[in-house]
């Protein structure tokens, strides 16, 4: 990609993003990495093993939930075997269940706010990985496969962080996070389903490459927002 299409593709992409970037910052927490309020009320008054309904809210945050997606928009985009499309999801799938499941177990001490903007940064990661950024920047790529697996550990630590706000009762505590993980792990299933059929359409169209560009600015945008809603909320509650 030479430096005239970039140039384009940024001026394209931002400007196409401005709706984006309101909306999401309207949305606020909505969009981050959290759990509906009616599911908390659910989760903290939940005793004994359920692995029905942990599995259901599980598949539900991850059809809803944003940063996810547009994480795995990022990974996909480029990616026109199934087998590679394995590979990383499966990477991203060991990360997150390791530190969703360990997070809550162990109660690691983490900031909610400092792993969503991590998260964030995930979703920056991906776009300027798409358009060839660090090849271009440094003459070095990071090895996608280790940033996709290093990213997936933050994924699952930041809902485990909000789990651990829940107090979840112990009992069955081990069977209902393995149901919930399973849970995440449906629906990313789908939601990765239904993104590679879009994608596998979107790509024979012949303006496929000049629109690959504007979107992954466009992807790139949308964490740099979410980035700084969660970078905002870190000053704002170290202030009060």
């Amino acid at each position: 990609m030479d430096g005239r299409r970039f140039s384009v593709a940024l001026r394209a992409g931002c400007a196409g993003v401005m709706a984006l970037a309101s909306f999401l910052d309207l949305a606020g927490s909505a969009l981050a990495h959290d759990v509906a309020q009616g599911d908390r009320g659910f989760l903290a008054l939940t005793h004994g093993i359920q692995p029905g309904p942990f599995a259901y809210l599980g598949a539900k945050h991850m059809v809803t939930g944003t940063d996810h997606l547009l994480f795995l928009v990022g990974v996909v985009f480029f990616l026109f075997r199934w087998r590679q499309v394995a590979l990383y999801v499966s990477l991203f799938a060991l990360g997150h269940s390791a530190t969703l499941i360990l997070g809550v177990l162990l109660a690691l001490p983490v900031d909610p706010r400092a792993v969503d903007a991590i998260i964030a940064l995930s979703i920056v990661y991906k776009a300027l990985d798409n358009l060839d950024a660090f090849a271009r920047w440094f003459g070095w790529r990071p090895d996608p496969r280790l940033m996709v697996l290093g990213f997936g550990l933050c994924h699952g630590l930041g809902l485990a962080t909000k789990l651990q706000d829940l107090g979840l009762a112990r009992d069955g505590l081990v069977v209902n996070l393995v149901a919930f993980n399973l849970g995440v792990e449906a629906g990313q299933l789908m939601a990765l389903g239904a993104i590679v059929l879009v994608m596998s359409w979107w790509r024979r169209s012949p303006r496929f490459p000049r629109q690959a560009l504007v979107a992954n600015v466009a992807l790139m945008t949308a964490g740099l927002v979410l980035f700084g809603q969660q970078i905002a909320g870190l000053i704002a509650g170290g202030a009060a």
